[in-house]
């Protein structure tokens, strides 16, 4: 009987730690995928669905706030607004793919890497030597490098890493089951 109640606690203990380690899992998917090029396999680690529409409520939101009150009260500020924000939204449906989120997670700007697909980000400039050339050379091209982890709750979990102009982006992962997906981008609107 003891027997048993071992192996029943080892079993419980392991899934906890494959639990706690699921989001860590996640992000070397996801950072392999990337590296890999391989569109499917990031595919297979982010609700797609889940994170447009969360890009696209960020982007009316933002569109909403810069065009303040004034437009927001009128009649043909209105119709503005929802032209707007039907294109903010197209544009978000064309640029969340995988080469738009592996430019992302590498800190780059995704309008810069759309033409090139997944080919990788040119290479940083040779070291000169000098202190302030070495500061602002370009950011790694691998994915989530420099990322600050943390457990935001049991089923929600962030990388952020910097854009090129220093600026965090959130990556937020969440839990379904045993298995973590990515599921939301903070963006630094």
């Amino acid at each position: 009987m003891k027997r048993w109640l071992w192996l029943v606690a080892a079993a419980l203990i392991a899934l906890v730690a494959y639990v706690g380690a699921g989001p860590y899992l996640t992000v070397r998917a996801i950072r392999s995928a990337v590296e890999r090029q391989d569109a499917a396999a990031l595919s297979k680690q982010v609700d797609f669905p889940a994170l447009r529409a969360s890009l696209k409520a960020q982007l009316a939101d933002r569109l909403v706030r810069e065009a303040g009150p004034e437009v927001q009260s009128s009649a043909l500020g209105a119709i503005g607004l929802s032209i707007a924000s039907g294109l903010a939204g197209g544009a978000v449906d064309a640029m969340v793919t995988p080469t738009g989120l592996g430019a992302l997670m590498e800190g780059r700007k995704v309008w810069r890497r759309i033409d090139d697909g997944f080919s990788p980000a040119p290479a940083p400039a040779a070291p000169t030597g000098d202190a302030e050339a070495s500061a602002t050379a370009a950011p790694s091209a691998r994915p989530f490098d420099g990322a600050k982890y943390r457990y935001e709750s049991l089923s929600r979990f962030s990388a952020t890493v910097q854009d090129d102009s220093g600026r965090p982006i959130v990556f937020v992962m969440t839990r379904d089951g045993l298995n973590w997906k990515l599921s939301d981008i903070r963006l630094p609107l």
